[in-house]
C-alpha cells in the first residue's frame, strides 16, 4: 500500500515510519507537517492509506478530512481520544490509534485497512457492511459496544442513553449520528426520540412496544415500516 503521513510533530512521524518499515506491503511516499501541504500532494498523487494526525495548528486533521474529495483510507493517530465518535462517522476512516502506538496494535491498523473495502460511490447511509461493534467515548475512554447487545437509544437534549444488555451508557452526541451507524437488519427510529432492536421486543401493543422493562411509544408514521420488519405469522 501507497501511504503518507500527516502531523506536525516529526518524532510522531519518524515513529510511524519506524514502524511502516517493520510491515511488509506498505511504502511511505511522502510525509507532511501540515494538511495543507499533504492536500496538494493528493490533488497529483494517488495514495491508498493515510496516517493522520488530529491536532495540528490552523487546519486540524477533521478540517483535512473534510477537504478530501476522493478519500482514501486513513489511520487516525492522536493523543486524544474525544474526537473518536466524529471521526468513525466517516466510511474510510479504518481505525483510530491513540499514541503512543504500539508495534501489534499499529499492525493490526494496518490489516484492517488492507482488508477493508469501501464503496467509494456509495452513501454513508448503506450501513449493511458495518461490523457488529463500534467504540464510543466515555470519560476520555474508548469503549467498545458490541451493535446486537444495544435494546434501546433514547435521545435526551444534547445526549442520548445506549442501553445494553449489561450495561447503560450516556454519550454527547444525537439520534441521527448514531442511527447512521447502525445495521438497518437490527436496527429502526421508531419515534423521533428512540431508536430500537427490533430483535429484542417482546410485546407490542396499539403504539407501544416492550423491550425489557421499558415501554417505548411508536410514532404514527413509523408504525406500518416497524410492522414490515417483524416476522408476523
Amino acid at each position: 500500500m501507497k501511504c503518507i503521513i500527516v502531523d506536525d510533530e516529526k518524532m510522531a512521524r519518524v515513529i510511524i515510519t519506524t514502524l511502516c518499515k517493520e510491515i511488509k506491503n506498505v511504502e511511505i511516499l511522502e510525509e507532511f507537517s501540515n494538511a495543507i501541504q499533504a492536500l496538494k500532494f493528493l490533488n497529483e498523487n494517488k495514495v491508498d492509506l493515510i496516517f493522520l494526525d488530529i491536532h495540528m495548528p490552523d487546519f486540524n486533521g477533521l478540517d483535512f478530512i473534510k477537504s478530501l474529495k476522493n478519500p482514501p483510507k486513513i489511520i487516525l493517530t492522536t493523543s486524544d481520544p474525544k474526537f473518536a465518535i466524529e471521526a468513525f462517522e466517516y466510511d474510510f476512516i479504518v481505525d483510530y490509534l491513540l499514541k503512543p502506538i504500539e508495534l501489534s496494535r499499529f499492525q493490526k491498523a494496518v490489516i484492517k485497512a488492507e482488508n477493508k473495502k469501501v464503496d467509494k460511490i456509495a452513501s454513508r447511509s448503506n450501513k449493511q457492511d458495518i461490523a457488529n461493534d463500534f467504540y464510543i467515548n466515555i470519560d476520555r475512554r474508548l469503549i467498545k459496544i458490541d451493535l446486537p447487545s444495544i435494546y434501546l437509544i433514547e435521545a435526551k437534549g444534547d445526549y442520548i442513553h445506549i442501553k445494553t444488555d449489561d450495561k447503560n451508557y450516556v454519550v454527547h452526541s444525537t439520534l441521527k449520528k448514531i442511527e447512521e451507524k447502525l445495521p438497518d437488519s437490527l436496527f429502526l427510529k421508531i419515534h423521533r426520540s428512540y431508536i430500537i432492536n427490533i430483535k429484542k421486543i417482546i410485546d407490542i401493543e396499539d403504539n407501544s412496544v416492550l423491550i425489557k422493562k421499558d415501554v417505548i411509544p411508536v410514532s404514527r408514521s413509523k408504525r406500518p415500516e416497524l410492522m414490515k420488519r417483524l416476522d408476523l405469522l
